[in-house]
């Protein structure tokens, strides 16, 4: 199947590692233009020069970007220029509970998780209209759709996201513009890793993350390039029919319907 993302101009969010990096690494295998961001400029420089080794692509460049940030969000598209198809993607807030969380985490997690997303979002539909032509994705959590233990901050913001995404889908399709939002299940990235280490238990890492595969009915834990697959496809000009819908790519871990 052609994808029609060949010299397509793609920018991916918070994309020097996980499963953003394995997104940036699907466009680019696909022959795309993209554009990787984060705040951490040496971890994006490494990614790129992964990327370029792993794909042959060297259409690959980076942008330093703070998302929390709406100066820097602003810097970001102008430095980009015109995008065919954005993927918003975000680190996770912290873990905790309600009394955990004063009013500046409450304030951190609503720009990182929302305010990234509607400013992003802004700032590139104007030259999508004017072209005909656009691809969003927003990448998001399997909280949107059913509450996870101890992540009050990202149970409260992700709905939001899917929201915000059903009702731009209705405002930007009849300009060609197709929006959705996606989210991973239990995906083998380093944050899953590190969740991991800090609990306490007498089972290595390894052995803890088999057993977590187990109880998912695939068999095991999703790797961030079957999640990028998904991401590809909906931020594709072969997408051209879903818009609005929100998608969970968890192995069939989710009970919810």
């Amino acid at each position: 199947m052609d994808l029609g993302v060949k010299d397509k101009k793609v920018l991916v969010t918070a994309a020097s590692k996980g499963l953003g990096k394995a997104c940036a690494k699907a466009y680019a295998e696909e022959g795309a233009h993209v554009v990787i961001a984060s705040r951490n400029k040496s971890q994006l420089e490494r990614a790129v020069t992964e990327i370029i080794e792993q794909t042959g692509n060297a259409k690959v460049e980076v942008v330093v970007c703070d998302l929390t940030k709406s100066q820097d969000i602003q810097h970001m598209i102008q430095a980009v220029g015109p995008v065919d198809i954005l993927i918003n993607n975000a680190g996770g807030p912290p873990a905790g509970k309600f009394n955990d969380f004063d009013d500046d985490d409450w304030q951190h997690a609503f720009e990182l998780l929302l305010m990234n997303i509607i400013r992003t979002v802004r700032a590139v539909t104007p030259g999508m209209r004017e072209q005909q032509f656009g691809r969003i994705v927003n990448i998001t959590s399997s909280s949107m759709k059913q509450a996870l233990d101890g992540l009050l901050l990202s149970n409260t913001f992700r709905p939001a996201i899917v929201g915000l995404s059903k009702s731009l889908s209705q405002e930007l399709a009849s300009d060609h513009i197709l929006i959705n939002s996606v989210g991973p299940g239990t995906m083998e990235t380093d944050r899953i890793r590190d969740i991991y280490k800090q609990q306490p238990s007498d089972e290595s890492v390894e052995e803890r993350m088999q057993k977590a595969g187990a109880n998912i009915p695939i068999g095991c834990i999703g790797q961030p390039e079957e999640f990028a697959k998904a991401i590809l496809f909906l931020g594709s000009a072969a997408n051209t029919y879903i818009t609005g819908q929100t998608l969970i790519v968890d192995g069939g871990a989710m009970k919810t319907l």
